[in-house]
């Protein structure tokens, strides 16, 4: 029999309407019955989820195409991503996977931690140089968590009159307050920099303060990610609003193997050469870069068959990529 707590979980998201929590009670629970070998009960759970998650699909896509009923604050100061990346795409480090797997579990059981009069963590910092996978990890921590993914447009927020990006800031905060959400901020230190700053006017000062209050003011099941290419411009203040703070580095040879190794796996593709070498030679880039190239010798490939020789198209594109970084 599952645990009493994944039980009233599954009552409780079912009376709410939860589709994205019920999902995961119920994945929760066909697992323990399958570690205790109650394959039959497991299988027809199983059933029953596939059910609701091909409903759930066709709710969504009707959602998408009345576009109608987008709240405007979507259209000017967010934009909703597609979330297509999962962990599974992603070579992080070690500690990294295991600080966002007790994140994620925190917020699977978050009522839990309330019956302890404690609120899950909904804060995340991640620095590192552009294209070490920032963003992906986003989009993949929103998929894990069954959550949109929105994305802060700072050419629509940051306006020209005093207190108007102030202003604006409070009509989005007041948006994802009200829903289950990952709010992004990419390049965060474009509008969360340093109060003392002597570069920075008075307008930029107020907005970092409005910031910081709206963001402890938001609850604990909308999911703020800050990123940050310059770690080192960002407001104390601010550092301080984050719980969790993870450095995403550029990749080693063995990252960009594994990396190549699990392109291969997805794509269904062989590059038919000795990924540990190949990985040396794309050092020094990082998954962006080595992204693009991969996909590059993908797509080569595909337009020269039944001719094409992967080994040779993969010489040519590295030295592609090393006549792009002269």
């Amino acid at each position: 029999m599952a645990r009493a707590d994944l039980i009233l979980d599954l009552i409780k998201n079912s009376f709410s309407g939860n589709k994205y929590q019920f999902k995961k009670v119920v994945e929760a629970m066909i697992a323990e019955e399958r570690s205790k070998q109650h394959t039959v009960l497991a299988n027809k759970l199983q059933m029953e989820l596939d059910v609701m998650l091909k409903t759930m699909e066709n709710d969504v896509s009707h959602r998408n195409v009345t576009s109608a009923a987008t709240p405007p604050v979507v259209n000017n100061f967010l934009q909703e991503i597609p979330v297509r990346r999962t962990f599974e795409d992603l070579v992080l480090p070690e500690n990294v996977m295991k600080v966002t797997a007790d994140f994620v579990e925190e917020q699977y059981r978050a009522d839990v931690l309330r019956s302890y009069s404690l609120e899950p963590r909904n804060k995340i910092l991640l620095s590192g140089a552009p294209g070490t996978g920032k963003t992906t990890y986003a989009e993949a921590l929103a998929e894990r968590l069954m959550l949109p993914l929105y994305i802060v447009r700072y050419d629509a927020l940051i306006g020209s009159y005093l207190g108007e990006t102030a202003m604006r800031l409070r009509q989005l905060f007041d948006f994802v307050s009200s829903r289950k959400c990952v709010l992004f901020f990419d390049e965060f230190d474009t509008i969360g920099k340093e109060r003392g700053d002597s570069q920075e006017m008075g307008e930029i000062k107020r907005v970092v303060s409005s910031l910081l209050m709206m963001t402890d003011s938001l609850p604990s099941y909308t999911i703020v990610i800050g990123a940050s290419n310059h770690p080192e411009l960002l407001d104390k203040a601010v550092w301080r609003r984050f719980q969790l703070r993870l450095e995403l580095p550029m990749p080693d040879a063995e990252a960009i193997r594994k990396w190549l190794r699990l392109f291969e796996k997805k794509y269904v593709f062989d590059f038919k050469v000795n990924l540990s070498k190949l990985a040396e030679e794309l050092h020094d880039n990082n998954f962006a870069d080595v992204e693009n190239f991969a996909l590059s010798v993908m797509r080569k490939y595909i337009l020269s068959i039944p001719n094409g020789d992967v080994p040779s198209i993969v010489s040519c594109e590295l030295e592609n990529l090393k006549q792009n970084f002269k």
